[in-house]
């Protein structure tokens, strides 16, 4: 009672800071990205979830499928759908039927926030856990993910959910877990497959320090708890699996990824076709894209807005937790992460090393256990020197890079919500419904940012298309009789043609 009691305060404050970090995503989302898709994924995701409102994963295919671009949704055998597995996309069609689709992440955000407090308890102390989350909520990666319309909130709290549920299981400390094992056993199982059916490569990278751990409990563990590894695995597996029914239900093939259908070189591993060079993806390629990640001349400054200098309390941390066996899982993390993506041929740069997010759980807990140890084991020069550290690198990130870097974010791929309010007068809306053909000038995101005004199904006001000259046009033209044709030219976003100018 007496621990409850000294603890409840920080429990409180961690509290506090989850809820106010759903406020402060979404006023990311809002003033940042001004709550509309603007990178690729985002508009595939915005897509996939808008057709799953209506039940659906396949929609049929637009005549001239090309001037209905939807940036990695493909069409196959006379149907559309996107190459992104379903998870995220159901998620994301919730917050759409219930008017919320900007708050989704936020929400998730804020979730992670307190799941990683708990964490960071289970692994060091409730001091380690508060400072956790306040190096989280420094993170420039956290604030760029977390306004956005991309996966990796969802990732993260799914991460963290199987993490969580997993300690608990096996590695209590002397403590009794909070839920009964039934629960333990679903949320772990349930959270590992939901993961899969999110982002797969993570999903293996996330598993494979805990499968080390299961086999180790499986030669030497007690029959109950090898009982609960066969449980997990059995369900995250089971759930898993339906990646490959969503492959074939896409694809006609549950082996082949339907990444495959956007470029056929998008795939993952080595040599000759992987990749857009010549080569091939080599393991030189893989390599500078993690020196890019990782280092302060690529994105490495998005990882705590220390530059080079992210990973500089990790050694100590290690240190201080070397004899706790959940702390190496999470150190894990990280690495785990960095070595399932050098076969992909391709880094993460336009929102930081997004592939790597979950590994900053690693980061943040093994960090606030160094910066706690050292403070309190240390002499008074050494807890002036740590205080002095931290107030050092935290204040130029939040200073000189943090708002700086969001703000690069403003206006990305030129894409801003004011290029929608020429369809949202009163007199636009009296040429509904529509067909506009779009001719874009400078780059396609002047097409592309239109399709926040249309849904998937094609039944909006305006539906949008490319001009992509007269025989594609006439025949889209006239697969929609029932619509007004308006040519549209974004260097006169203010006047609408009803000809070819």
């Amino acid at each position: 009672m007496k621990s409850l009691r000294r603890d409840a305060p920080l429990e409180l404050i961690a509290l506090v800071l989850s809820l106010a970090t759903v406020v402060a995503a979404y006023f990311v989302g809002d003033r940042i990205y001004e709550r509309m898709p603007h990178f690729e994924d985002e508009m595939a995701y915005v897509w996939q979830a808008q057709a799953i409102t209506a039940g659906d994963l396949v929609l049929p295919s637009p005549p001239q499928p090309k001037s209905f671009l939807i940036p990695f949704v493909f069409d196959h055998n006379g149907v559309r759908t996107s190459k992104y597995p379903p998870s995220w996309p159901v998620l994301l069609a919730l917050g759409i039927l219930a008017g919320a689709r900007s708050w989704v992440n936020p929400v998730l955000a804020g979730l992670g926030i307190w799941l990683s407090y708990r964490l960071a308890v289970k692994v060091s102390s409730p001091g380690a856990g508060l400072l956790a989350v306040l190096l989280f909520l420094t993170s420039p990666l956290f604030w760029l993910l977390s306004g956005s319309l991309l996966s990796h909130a969802w990732s993260l709290v799914l991460t963290l959910g199987f993490m969580l549920a997993w300690l608990d299981t096996f590695l209590p400390d002397g403590e009794r877990p909070r839920a009964p094992a039934w629960m333990r056993i679903l949320v772990a199982g349930f959270s590992l497959g939901l993961l899969v059916l999110t982002r797969p490569v993570t999903a293996l990278a996330i598993g494979a320090p805990f499968l080390a751990h299961g086999a180790w409990i499986l030669a030497r563990g007690e029959a109950s708890s090898r009982r609960h590894v066969f449980a997990i695995g059995a369900l995250a597996l089971g759930l898993g699996t339906l990646l490959l029914v969503w492959q074939y239900e896409v694809t006609g093939d549950p082996l082949r990824n339907p990444y495959t259908m956007w470029w056929a070189y998008d795939r993952y591993g080595f040599g000759e076709g992987f990749g857009r060079s010549e080569e091939g993806h080599t393991l030189e390629h893989a390599f500078e894209n993690i020196r890019y990640s990782l280092r302060g001349y690529g994105t490495g400054d998005d990882l705590m807005g220390w530059g080079d200098l992210w990973w500089i309390f990790l050694p100590f941390g290690a240190w201080a937790l070397r004899r706790k066996p959940a702390a190496w899982l999470v150190a894990g993390l990280l690495p785990a992460l960095i070595l399932a993506y050098i076969p992909y041929w391709i880094g993460s740069w336009q929102y930081g090393p997004r592939y790597y997010y979950e590994g900053m759980l690693s980061i943040t807990v093994l960090s606030a256990a160094a910066i706690c140890w050292l403070f309190q084991g240390g002499s008074p020069l050494r807890k002036v020197l740590v205080i002095l550290a931290m107030v050092v690198l935290i204040g130029y990130d939040l200073g000189a890079y943090l708002p700086g870097r969001l703000d690069g974010m403003r206006g990305m791929y030129a894409i801003r919500r004011k290029m929608l309010e020429p369809f949202t007068t009163e007199a636009a809306e009296r040429l509904t419904p529509a067909l506009v053909i779009v001719s874009w000038q400078d780059r396609w995101t002047e097409y592309g940012g239109l399709l926040e005004l249309q849904n998937a199904q094609l039944t909006s006001p305006f539906v949008f298309v490319l001009n992509r000259g007269n025989v594609a046009n006439t025949e889209v033209i006239a697969a929609y009789p029932d619509r007004r044709v308006l040519y549209y030219y974004p260097d006169e976003p203010d006047r609408f043609y009803t000809a070819p100018r």
